[in-house]
């Protein structure tokens, strides 16, 4: 199992390491940046995850919305990688930002970034987290700066949100539902208030309380102004897309061996078939393999208070590790050409690049 996700690191452009919350994807994901780092691959990895344990793990003070290099000082006296690695983590509001700089005359995109409803949906706008991490993710693609692409993407309650984002975002942007409200705002302006009907008002008299803004009149500011980059972020949505269908890109699901999390592992492994996306496997992290022991009854017989403690103890450990061999096999066993590989409960805490290693090095194997 391990050379599967060995050729994966070897072959691919994009891997993407997407689960729940607190499973740890960020912690994986900088793992087998080291590690293709390691074997010759110029990597680099991006984070979602606020806390600075990746830019620590990496020995960098800190990680912006632009990529830095691992400086050769954070390997320590270990060996050096024999290619180039680089992390960044997403700054989601910096990243709409650019984008629409991207897409607008200069004059357009200072009006869009000041209104002040795209400062509250560019912020807060569900699913932009996650957009706006696979509009990051083209845009290190089409830099061609780097041979592997590790993106970590945003914890969340659904790990289907990270493909459902464009839709969600493309349909918010197109707003048929607003242009209908507003339509004879749009038209006439602040006057025309007066021809909605109680429940219109009702919804915009609500809603600015919430924004604390003239939303009426941001709202159909924004949309005037957006209205002709439309179609221009629908087919970079479409082209981001397109980019993660590829066989050059292998998502891989990081879950823990507790049952929630490996049914939510499970779903999205179906739903990564249905959506045609190339699945690389499931990491089941954290997890512990105990092994039988034929002599413990014998142990316990002996009525020593240590031993007696410690066979218990074992047994626990045991219990505990059979639960887990039982949840991972009813979750993800009948799954057809799903690789599943198991990353041990570490001891020590992830903090540096040797740790890392450790960790790479207990999912794949050490390095010939």
């Amino acid at each position: 199992m391990s050379e599967d996700l060995a050729r994966l690191i070897a072959d691919r452009h994009i891997v993407v390491c997407t689960g729940p919350g607190g499973v740890g994807k960020t912690t994986i994901s900088a793992a087998l940046a080291v590690r293709a780092a390691d074997l010759g691959r110029k990597t680099i990895v991006c984070t979602i995850d606020p806390a600075k344990r990746l830019a620590q793990s990496l020995g960098l003070s800190e990680l912006g919305n632009t990529p830095r290099e691992v400086a050769k000082s954070a390997y320590g006296k270990g060996r050096q990688p024999k290619a180039a690695l680089w992390a960044m983590m997403l700054d989601m509001k910096r990243t709409f930002d650019d984008l629409i700089v991207d897409m607008a005359s200069p004059d357009l995109a200072k009006r869009i970034l000041s209104n002040p409803f795209y400062e509250h949906i560019s912020s807060t706008l569900a699913g932009t987290q996650e957009y706006m991490a696979m509009e990051k993710l083209y845009e290190l693609h089409e830099e061609g700066r780097w041979e592997l692409i590790i993106i970590d993407t945003p914890p969340s309650r659904s790990a289907l949100d990270f493909l459902d984002a464009p839709r969600k975002i493309t349909d918010f942007l197109e707003g048929r539902f607003l242009r209908v409200l507003l339509w004879p705002y749009m038209k006439a302006g602040k006057g025309t208030l007066r021809v909605f009907n109680y429940g219109a008002q009702a919804f915009f008299r609500a809603a600015t309380k919430i924004t604390g803004s003239e939303l009426l009149s941001d709202v159909a500011t924004f949309f005037q102004m957006f209205q002709g980059m439309f179609g221009t972020f629908k087919a970079r949505a479409e082209r981001v897309r397109e980019l993660l269908g590829t066989q050059r890109t292998a998502f891989i699901v990081v879950a823990s061996p507790e049952t929630e999390s490996l049914k939510e592992a499970r779903y999205f492994v179906q739903r990564l078939g249905r959506e045609q996306m190339p699945l690389g496997g499931v990491i089941v992290n954290r997890t512990h393999a105990v092994e039988p022991i034929e002599e413990l009854d014998a142990i316990k017989a002996t009525g020593d208070p240590l031993l007696t403690a410690a066979a218990e103890l074992y047994n626990d450990w045991r219990t505990a590790s059979q639960r887990e061999d039982e949840a991972v096999a009813k979750a993800l066993a009948d799954l057809p050409g799903t690789s599943v590989w198991r990353v041990p409960d570490l001891v020590d805490d992830v903090h540096d690049v040797a740790a890392l290693r450790t960790l790479a090095d207990a999912l794949l194997g050490p390095i010939a």
